[in-house]
């Protein structure tokens, strides 16, 4: 009898390790045969605009660790001087992930690192509402967030405490 670090690692369609179990809304590995959400495809290349409107539709989903993915897509493929842009918010997605399953210290670093990310970012580029994004609201969000969960440490709804990318 096999243990897990036995068994053959899952590989996707060009060899590279990723596993292929069902994840749940939230990302979490389910049981192999479970029923899961679908994941986000990866290396998908996306306008900004495309971006930034598939990932508000996750995170108003609760699926922010989907949307996370989406952000990364952005960050991998995208314009070298936005990289830290997309990154930051990856990692706001990653923070409100990590918040919903109930990681508070996961979460609140997260949360920070991403504002500060695009704190920096918006300072050196001299644009504070790329592609109609307000930055200092998410950023304040962000921050906001953090300090809740720090402060009344349980799983947040990730649907309801989502971040507004653009106003609308």
């Amino acid at each position: 009898m096999g243990t897990a670090s036995s068994r053959a690692r899952d590989r996707d369609d060009e060899g590279r390790a990723r596993n292929a179990r069902p994840r749940d809304g939230l990302g979490r590995p389910l049981p192999y045969g479970a029923d899961g959400v679908d994941r986000q495809p990866e290396g998908v290349v996306r306008t900004p605009d495309q971006t930034i409107a598939e990932a508000q539709a996750l995170l108003d989903a609760g699926r922010p660790f989907h949307a996370h993915e989406v952000f990364e897509d952005a960050w991998k493929s995208g314009a070298e001087e936005e990289r830290t842009l997309w990154r930051g918010l990856a990692q706001l997605a990653v923070g409100l992930t990590h918040a919903a399953r109930g990681n508070t210290t996961g979460g609140a670093r997260l949360l920070r690192r991403g504002a500060g990310a695009l704190d920096e970012w918006a300072s050196a580029a001299a644009r504070h509402q790329p592609y109609g994004m307000d930055l200092a609201s998410v950023t304040a969000w962000a921050r906001e967030l953090a300090e809740a969960v720090e402060s009344a440490p349980a799983p947040v709804n990730a649907g309801e405490r989502a971040p507004r990318l653009r106003r609308r």
